[in-house]
């Protein structure tokens, strides 16, 4: 009988230890450090289902930055000490300035001017060497020192100021109703006359001629 349950108590033995080395084995550790970070990074909230929510309102105002000029200690010094220098040339080129608009023409300037034009044929509407009438030539005279004088003889009557008769000075427009010519001095005029008859110098035939200062 004990010879029997010696052998009966190694069979069990032997059948569990087979057991034992049959079944895999689990790494539980891993497994619970898996379940702690997910509870660490993903807590989940339960909340009664009655619970209410409410949510205080903000008032935000919102401000521009303000813009803040930052300058360089060495900058501000070159510019303070340039200052100075900057103000005595601007002083220096004001006149030159003022000065920078070119003179009228001389009055013998104009005149000489016009007499190079003696003997041009007088041509209706004609403003060029090749024919003048009257505000043609003066229009084109005067083109050249830089003044310009309106088209008809009609409005050049008003391109300048009247002077007397004894105010005149050789240069000034002489003008009368339908005609207009250069002053020469003397009683004399250059101007395109009429048809027929080219352009030169002579006497003021008109008894009361306006002479009109322009430029």
């Amino acid at each position: 009988m004990a010879t029997s349950g010696l052998v009966l108590s190694l069979a069990a033995t032997s059948a569990s230890a087979a057991e034992t080395s049959a079944l895999p084995r689990v790494d539980v550790s891993a497994a619970a450090a898996e379940a702690v970070t997910a509870m660490i990074t993903t807590p989940s909230v339960v909340a009664p289902a009655d619970v209410t929510w409410s949510v205080d309102e903000l008032e935000v105002a919102v401000r521009a930055p303000r813009a803040v000029a930052v300058e360089r200690p060495e900058a501000a010094a070159s510019r303070s000490g340039e200052r100075p220098a900057l103000s005595a040339a601007l002083a220096a080129e004001a006149p030159a300035r003022e000065a920078a608009p070119a003179p009228l023409a001389s009055a013998s300037a104009i005149v000489n001017y016009a007499r190079q034009f003696t003997g041009t044929p007088y041509v209706y509407g004609g403003v060029t060497p090749a024919g003048f009438d009257c505000s043609g030539f003066t229009q084109y005279v005067f083109a050249h020192f830089g003044i310009n004088l309106p088209r008809s003889s009609g409005d050049q009557r008003y391109a300048g100021t009247v002077v007397s008769a004894a105010e005149a000075q050789p240069g000034d427009l002489v003008w009368w109703p339908g005609h207009v010519g250069i002053y020469t001095g003397g009683g004399n005029h250059i101007a395109a006359r009429q048809p027929g008859t080219a352009l030169h110098e002579g006497p003021i035939t008109h008894s009361s001629p306006t002479f009109i200062r322009v430029g």
